[in-house]
């Protein structure tokens, strides 16, 4: 019989592409969102798909649901919208956490987090292995995911101990691909909005500290590994190891669109990360999975995407 699994924040990004994913190897789907940044727009395309529904709800509220298994995924995820409320920010990643895994603990089901590279900082260590603790500002702008999401990796360990709850916890590197929203404030979506409409690139201090980028759909792929492992509880990477500055990258998105934009410098953020690179060993090997899709490659789809949002905009 086929799972019925629940997404939270499945109308964002990610969860949009999970989602598509589910239904396509014929499980059921309730998302539950907020719609404080995702959108019932993404949503449209599974209106009229039979095992899909899905409801409003903040997971910083309790509530009640008969499901075989959890994708946590409900949090802000760029720095423009996880700032913009911190408090919230902090609700959904630790109160949310906590409900779910009540709710994991109480239906006896695993559940998959979305926990984030950010919980390594600005690290010291390069690549970021699992092993590696952190480097993070507490009291900075940052620190509401930051830390919000380094607690909640804390609660999901505590319940699978305390409870034995079958956790899997992923750390997510950038991700990118259609689908994002163009003002989300992450780097990709900027960049191609700005060549294409012909503003300036925004680069923040010299343009030299780096991201690894991974496409949805790889990066959707191992998330499905691990929940379908039959133990490892992680905490595991998911990302592309493929590293790249951003002014390399800031090049390469005005080469692919045929820009005439030229770069503007700004003073880099509060505790922006100068490097950032997954070491994906231990998803190789235990979920024998790594990403397939090179950058190059990912990004065409993603500019076409944008292109014709642009088109219908206008």
């Amino acid at each position: 019989m086929a799972k019925k699994a629940l997404v939270t924040g499945g109308a964002g990004f990610l969860g949009t592409a999970l989602i598509r994913k589910l239904l396509a190897i014929d499980k059921s789907v309730v998302c539950i969102d907020n719609f404080s940044t995702g959108s019932l727009n993404n949503l449209q395309e599974f209106m009229v798909h039979p095992k899909f529904s899905y409801r409003e709800q903040d997971i910083a509220t309790p509530f009640e649901i008969e499901v075989d298994e959890i994708y946590n995924l409900a949090c802000p995820a760029s720095p423009k919208h996880y700032q913009n409320d911190p408090l919230q920010t902090i609700r959904s990643n630790v109160l949310g956490s906590w409900h779910l895994l009540e709710l994991a603990r109480v239906l006896k089901t695993k559940i998959f987090q979305a926990s984030t590279s950010e919980v390594y900082g600005d690290p010291w260590v390069h690549p970021q292995k699992e092993s590696y603790v952190g480097a993070v500002n507490p009291i900075g702008k940052r620190a509401c995911y930051d830390e919000g999401k380094r607690l909640a990796e804390t609660l999901f360990f505590e319940y699978h101990r305390l409870y034995a709850v079958p956790i899997r916890v992923a750390r997510i590197f950038n991700t990118y691909g259609p689908g994002m929203h163009p003002e989300d404030g992450r780097v990709i979506s900027n960049f191609i909005v700005q060549a294409l409409t012909g503003r300036p690139l925004t680069l923040y201090g010299d343009g030299l500290q780096t991201r690894s980028f991974c496409y949805v759909e790889d990066l959707v792929e191992g998330i499905i590994a691990f929940m379908e492992h039959p133990s490892f509880v992680g905490p595991v990477n998911l990302g592309n190891p493929q590293e790249i500055t951003m002014l390399d990258l800031a090049k390469k998105i005005i080469a692919l669109t045929d820009s005439s934009s030229y770069l503007l410098y700004q003073e880099l953020p509060e505790d922006d990360p100068k490097l950032r690179k997954p070491d994906i060993m231990l998803a190789k090997e235990r979920l024998s999975w790594q990403p397939k899709t090179p950058l190059d490659e990912g990004l065409i789809p993603t500019i076409c995407f944008f292109k014709n949002f642009l088109l219908e905009k206008n």
